[in-house]
């Protein structure tokens, strides 16, 4: 049986922002943004595929990229909350569901 990605990136995304921010040491924070990715990319490719696993990977880094122009304008908690649902949503979508 598969692992659920979604919560996985999600709180890979959540978890990563808040280990950076409490510890003030940003490798921290993208060591936990990797292991999400890592965790969920290795489950993406043997359950929904080589193609969603590369959209799935795309949003995920797609919405920590975009989170911190985000942040500017709508504050930091807001764009990381809202970049994780994007992300968790999609891997429901396009990988768990079907597992």
């Amino acid at each position: 049986m598969a692992i659920p990605t979604a919560p996985i990136v999600a709180g890979s995304l959540v978890g990563g922002y808040l280990v950076a921010r409490e510890t003030k040491v940003r490798p921290l924070g993208g060591a936990v943004l990797l292991a999400g990715g890592l965790v969920a990319g290795r489950s993406w490719l043997r359950t929904a595929g080589a193609g969603r696993a590369v959209a799935l990977t795309a949003i995920y880094l797609g919405g920590f990229g975009a989170s911190h122009p985000l942040a500017k304008k709508v504050g930091a908690w807001p764009s990381v909350l809202g970049v994780a649902a994007v992300s968790g949503v999609s891997a429901w979508a396009l990988a768990d569901r079907r597992s």
